[in-house]
C-alpha cells in the first residue's frame, strides 16, 4: 500500500477521528501485525500536539491459547495494575483509538460457557470506569486488513491481493481520497441535516416489515434526539467515534419493542461468525432466538443471558440500503463496515447522549429516563432491500420513514 496514502490515513484518524488536543494522552489499542500502520498514527498524534501516546497491543493468539489453557480464575482476575490504569484514564481522560484487524473466526473452537463466565465476571468490575467516562473523552474505531480478515472477504484471492482488495474498500468507505476532511466536513453535514429532519418529525413509534419475515416494532420516548456523524464531548471537543459512518441513531424505550426482527446479514460474535439468525421480543425483551444452526443458537443465547440488559434494545440506527458500503458488494464479516450497510438495531448499553439537552441534566435527571444499561453493545444488521419503515408521531400524523431499503423522508 502506498506510504502517502497510508499516512494520509492516519492524519485522518488523528485529526478528525479523535481530534488529539493539544497537551492530550493518547491510548491506541492495536493487533501486534498493524505495528506497520500503528507508526504512522503514532506519528500524527504526536504532530497534532498529543503529550504521550501508548500502545496496548492485542493477540488474538494469546487470547484463544489463555481461554484453552487457563481456568475461570485467572482469566478472570482483576489485578491492582489494571484497575489502576482504569482510575488512571478516567482521571487523565485519553483520546483512545480502536484499530480493528480482527480475524472474524479467531474465537472458533474457545470454550464459549469459560468465555461467557469471565465476561460476566470482568463486566461489572470494569462497567463503572466506563460509565465514569462517558461523553468526557474522544474516541474511534478504525480498520485495517489483516491477512485472515481479507481471506475471509476474498477466499479466492492470494493473500497479497486479498489484503489489497480490503484496503482499497476500506479507504474508499473512509473517504481517503481527495481532500479527506473536507470529505468529512461534508459527510457530516449531510448526516446532520437528515437526522434533523428525523427530530423535526417528534417520531414516537418505529413499524419495520420485510420479506424476510420481520415485522416488528418499537417506540421512543419524546425526550430522546436521533444523532449521526460527528459527536462532542462534554468540554465541547468534536471527535468521529465510527469512521466509516453511515447511520442515524437514537435510543428506543426498552420495554416496548415487540414482533420480530431476522438479521440480513452474518454477525461476529465472541470471535465466531454466526448467520440465519432472529430475535423474538415481547415488551422489550427477547424471548426466543430464532436460528436454523443450532451452535448460532446456543451462541446467540449465551450473548443475552450476559445481564439483563443483554436482551434488551439500546440502539435503533437507520441506514439506506444503497449506502457506499453495501455498494461494495462486500459482507466485511466486521461490525464497523456491515453496520454501516444497513439498517440495524443493537442490543445493550444504551446512549446517554441521545437524551435531549443530556449535557445539562444532572445524574439523577439522566438515570430517570430509563434508558437501557448493559456490560454490552452489539449491533445486528436487519436492512435489506425491501424494508419498509413507518412512524406514528407524537404530533398525530403517520409517516413513511423507508420504502424499498432507503430513505422515503
Amino acid at each position: 500500500m502506498n506510504k502517502t496514502i497510508l499516512k494520509n490515513y492516519a492524519k485522518l484518524i488523528a485529526r478528525v477521528g479523535v481530534n488529539v488536543q493539544k497537551g492530550q494522552d493518547v491510548n491506541i489499542a492495536a493487533g501486534v501485525s498493524d505495528e506497520y500502520f500503528v507508526k504512522y498514527v503514532i506519528e500524527e498524534c504526536y504532530k497534532a500536539g498529543a503529550r504521550k501516546v501508548v500502545v496496548d497491543w492485542i493477540s488474538d493468539i494469546e487470547t484463544k491459547l489463555g481461554y484453552k489453557y487457563q481456568k475461570v480464575e485467572s482469566l478472570s482476575e482483576f489485578p491492582v495494575w489494571k484497575e489502576e490504569k482504569l482510575k488512571y484514564q478516567v482521571e487523565k481522560l485519553p483520546a483512545r483509538i480502536f484499530i480493528d484487524s480482527a480475524d472474524p473466526d479467531a474465537m472458533a473452537g474457545v470454550d464459549q460457557e469459560k468465555m461467557t463466565a469471565v465476561r460476566r465476571i470482568l463486566g461489572p468490575k470494569t462497567m463503572p470506569y466506563r460509565e465514569a467516562m462517558e461523553n468526557k473523552y474522544q474516541w474511534t474505531i478504525v480498520g485495517i486488513p489483516s491477512e485472515a480478515w481479507a481471506k475471509k472477504i476474498f477466499p479466492n484471492e492470494t493473500k497479497s491481493n486479498a489484503m489489497k482488495k480490503l484496503w482499497d474498500a476500506i479507504l474508499k468507505t473512509t473517504r481517503i481520497y481527495g481532500n479527506p476532511i473536507e470529505n468529512w466536513k461534508e459527510h457530516n453535514k449531510n448526516l446532520r441535516d437528515k437526522y434533523t429532519k428525523l427530530n423535526d418529525l417528534k417520531i414516537k413509534t418505529l413499524y419495520y416489515t420485510a420479506s424476510n419475515g420481520t415485522n416488528f416494532n418499537v417506540s421512543i420516548k419524546d425526550c430522546m434526539v436521533w444523532n449521526g456523524g460527528d459527536e462532542t464531548t462534554l468540554s465541547g471537543v468534536i471527535f468521529q467515534p465510527n469512521m466509516p459512518t453511515e447511520e442515524c441513531f437514537t435510543s428506543p424505550d426498552k420495554t416496548t419493542a415487540n414482533g420480530v426482527v431476522y438479521a440480513s446479514k452474518p454477525l461476529s460474535v465472541m470471535g465466531k461468525v454466526v448467520d440465519n439468525f432472529g430475535f423474538r421480543f415481547e415488551n422489550g425483551k427477547i424471548v426466543e432466538v430464532l436460528a436454523q444452526n443450532s451452535e448460532h443458537k446456543e451462541l446467540l443465547e449465551k450473548l443475552i443471558s450476559l445481564d439483563e440488559g443483554a436482551r434488551q434494545l439500546g440502539e435503533v440506527a437507520l441506514v439506506p440500503f444503497d449506502s457506499p458500503i453495501n455498494q461494495t458488494g462486500l459482507l466485511f464479516y466486521n461490525t464497523l463496515y456491515d453496520e454501516n450497510a444497513c439498517c440495524h438495531l443493537a442490543i445493550g448499553r444504551a446512549f446517554n447522549d441521545c437524551i435531549r439537552d443530556f449535557d445539562k441534566k444532572s445524574e439523577e435527571e439522566i438515570k430517570a429516563v430509563d434508558l437501557n444499561i448493559s456490560m454490552i453493545h452489539v449491533d445486528f444488521m436487519i436492512g435489506t432491500r425491501d424494508l419498509h419503515i413507518e412512524a406514528d408521531t407524537y404530533d398525530g400524523n403517520h409517516v413513511v420513514i423507508f420504502d424499498n431499503g432507503t430513505w422515503a423522508i
